[in-house]
């Protein structure tokens, strides 16, 4: 599907996000997560919008051992990761202007 969101997972978790050279939104998800598919185009558009941060998903049920690693409890969760550290979260779907929002806020 055209402009998705790339998936990461537990295997490409550390090339992808951790030594990524630009700022990386993972948004922690799951297919039966309702409020996760609602964000998900508003993410998809983010990602296509903004040039300060990419965007990618990570399936929680198939990559159990990264959600884990950053005590995703509730999902959707959204980490935004900067010169491969957690700088920020965003818990919860919620509508584009407030994300913008808050990874404005993150990004500082």
């Amino acid at each position: 599907m055209a402009g998705s969101v790339p998936e990461v997972t537990d295997s490409n978790f550390q090339a992808e996000v951790i030594e990524s050279d630009e700022a990386t939104l993972v948004d922690f998800w799951a297919p039966w997560c309702g409020p996760c598919r609602a964000v998900s185009p508003v993410l998809e558009e983010i990602d296509g919008e903004r040039s300060d941060v990419r965007v990618v998903k990570l399936n929680t049920d198939d990559n159990q051992q990264t959600a884990a690693k950053y005590g995703i409890m509730s999902i959707p969760t959204m980490i935004v990761f900067k010169n491969g550290a957690p700088v920020g979260q965003i818990v919860g779907a919620m509508p584009k202007p407030r994300l913008n929002a808050e990874i404005d806020r993150i990004l500082g």
